[in-house]
């Protein structure tokens, strides 16, 4: 198991949930619910400066059958984008399947009593902490990160006279 600080990432159209994980790898834990748009990108890098994140997981929602629609098609644009702003840093991106992350994440806030207007202003979060438990059980389990490499989006033809 690598050592360093993991993010999580559930991006919605509305919300990105964000989650962390000790430097062991072991458990995920709830951070922060970031508005999406207008500096979201700036607010994720600033949590993943404050925590010295590594990786960043960004959840890819996939269908039961493991197909991609328009919501994964988002899922993946929006985790270039992230790789693009946490590179400096020297944080990577990963995309993983998210399937269920957010039925998974309701149903244990509405076991814990988190009801309407409580349980939406934290279950982005519940999803994210879904998606980063997922991730780092497969790598420990397999020895491999969980999903796939994500790259900075190519701007060597901007930077070029």
């Amino acid at each position: 198991m690598r050592r360093g600080v993991r993010l999580g990432i559930d991006v919605g159209d509305v919300r990105i949930g964000v989650a962390s994980s000790d430097p062991a790898g072991l458990i995920a834990t709830p951070v922060e619910t970031v508005a999406r748009g207008a500096g979201d990108l700036v607010r994720i890098r600033e949590i993943a400066r404050e925590l010295d994140a590594v990786e960043a997981v960004v959840g890819l929602p996939r269908s039961l059958s493991g197909g991609e629609g328009p919501a994964a098609a988002k899922a993946r644009a929006f985790a270039a984008e992230l790789a693009g702003a946490l590179a400096p840093d020297g944080t990577t991106v990963r995309l993983a399947d998210e399937r269920l992350s957010t039925v998974t994440a309701e149903s244990a806030l509405r076991e814990r009593g988190r009801k309407g207007k409580k349980r939406r202003a934290v279950v982005d979060q519940a999803a994210a902490v879904v998606i980063l438990q997922n991730a780092l059980d497969t790598e420990r389990g397999t020895g491999r990160p969980a999903g796939e490499a994500v790259s900075a989006p190519d701007t060597a033809d901007e930077r070029e006279p």
